[in-house]
């Protein structure tokens, strides 16, 4: 793959393409066992505190990281994963998800799945189940209902009334009416004061996808990404999330890695495989990180020749994407492209807690 003809660079050192060795430069460090650690956005956090002991305790990584995650594809105050994930443009929610066993090295996704709740449950059947890495639509919604997953309702009042605001706004050349300025406020007080309350706890991507990379007391990895996707996406968009490579990645030989924010990066970039092979290679997970985050943003430079609206006045990327890493080692890594926020981490030493992450720019 594309990420295994670039050597590991410092974190400072500009970036030069080489010729792909033969093998790895470098050895990814052994397992560290007895020491497990979770680590993932910033909404896996309650989850984390729900779970990591089922991880300490000598649960599977996939076991582990697929409750965790459970948490918020069930909470219906977070728009982004499962019950009361923001809908398309139709008004209808399509979840993603994708799992990743490190111990058998096999996956299993879904997308463009509605009605189901736990969408992060019915991809860990899919790799258990069939010979298939993903399904999709009406097909996914099917397999679900065979395996016993009950049809739920996604769209929550308050989605619905967002969705119904967009749908009123978001054109002047149809017959859709705005709310009044006095129901228009309302809801942006409402929905400011729910910001804040979130930014206050900690977690600066409230509305982001939820990935949760595990380290198990065997030193066997696992990962895990779920998502309702963009809000008011073109009905059938499948992001990052589900994709083995661009939202989630691991392997038993090197680490595990993921991505929240803007799927098309990467996916384009491969992002969560590109960070396992850095630490294949031997780099620290910051490192991998970074590295990455600097694929993302030449890629960006070149996209922006025909897409201007990806670069921004200051030359930056206009939109958010935050990397996790997790090596064999037990160390872990958050990167961002530019601004603040944090991630979620969960070792022996501190616990389940939030750490900011590491800006590119």
């Amino acid at each position: 793959m594309a990420a295994a003809a670039l050597a590991c660079q410092s974190s400072s050192a500009p970036p030069a393409p080489v010729a792909a060795p033969a093998g790895p430069t470098t050895s990814a460090p052994a397992p560290r066992k007895g020491y497990p650690v979770m680590v993932g956005s910033a909404n896996a956090l309650a989850g984390m505190k729900l779970h990591y002991k089922q991880l300490v305790e000598g649960a599977d990584p996939l076991d582990a990281a697929i409750e965790v995650v459970k948490v918020t594809e069930a909470d219906p105050d977070d728009t982004s994963v499962g019950l009361g994930g923001l809908p398309n443009e139709e008004g209808v929610v399509q979840l993603d998800a994708a799992c990743m066993h490190g111990p058998t090295h096999n996956s299993g996704a879904v997308a463009c799945l509605e009605n189901i709740l736990h969408p992060s449950e019915v991809a860990r059947l899919v790799m258990e189940r069939t010979d298939h890495c993903l399904l999709v639509g009406e097909g996914a919604y099917r397999f679900a209902r065979a395996h016993g997953h009950p049809h739920v309702e996604l769209l929550t009042e308050a989605t619905r009334k967002q969705w119904l605001e967009w749908r009123e706004r978001h054109s002047n050349d149809d017959d859709w009416l705005p709310p009044t300025k006095d129901e228009r406020n309302a809801r942006l007080g409402r929905t400011l004061r729910d910001v804040a309350e979130l930014e206050r706890a900690g977690y600066d991507h409230a509305w982001g996808t939820i990935h949760c990379s595990a380290l198990s007391v065997r030193g066997e990895v696992a990962c895990t990404t779920t998502t309702s996707g963009l809000a008011w996406k073109i009905p059938g968009r499948v992001g990052d999330s589900p994709i083995i490579g661009a939202g989630l990645y691991c392997d038993s030989e090197a680490g595990s890695a993921g991505a929240t924010g803007r799927g098309e990066s990467s996916i384009l970039s491969l992002a969560s495989a590109t960070m396992v092979e850095y630490l294949r290679r031997g780099a620290a997970p910051l490192d991998a990180g970074l590295e990455t985050a600097r694929r993302v943003v030449r890629q960006v430079e070149r996209q922006a020749r025909w897409q201007g609206a990806l670069m921004g006045p200051d030359g930056r990327p206009s939109f958010g994407l935050h990397l996790y890493v997790l090596g064999l080692d037990g160390r872990t890594a958050g990167v961002t492209l530019k601004g603040g926020g944090s991630y979620a981490v969960a070792d022996p030493e501190r616990g389940p807690r939030l750490e900011p992450l590491v800006a590119l720019l």
